[in-house]
């Protein structure tokens, strides 16, 4: 089945599904994810298969199902990730300690001030 791409303005056709509606030229540009070296395996393989739902769980009921970021400024949101405060890759663990729930904003700023401090 053909479909137009999904990048904006883009006047191509995408053919294949594994482009993930993107047509050749953006699919690079949006396949960043599984080019990181941090993302290489299955999730069960990087450590976030069902032990850690289970923790991800707790950690989310513990904080009310709130962004603990939000909190701090007054604000009342929902939790949508919970996040390594000390990162895996940096040492890290999963102790109950060491996570907290945020947003979905607050858990992609962390992250990009952590990768940008790692350069």
């Amino acid at each position: 089945m053909s479909r137009p791409c999904r990048e904006f303005g883009c006047p191509n056709i995408v053919k294949s599904r594994n482009q993930h509606g993107y047509c050749e030229t953006h699919a690079d540009k949006r396949s960043n994810w599984n080019k990181r070296a941090d993302r290489k395996g299955s999730t069960t393989e990087r450590g976030y298969g069902h032990a850690w739902r289970k923790i991800r769980e707790l950690v989310l009921k513990r904080d009310g199902y709130q962004c603990v970021t939000c909190a701090t400024l007054g604000r009342v949101t929902l939790a949508t990730d919970v996040d390594h405060i000390k990162a895996k890759a940096h040492g890290g663990t999963d102790d109950l300690n060491n996570l907290q729930s945020l947003c979905s904003l607050h858990h992609k700023e962390k992250t990009a001030i952590e990768q940008l401090n790692a350069k």
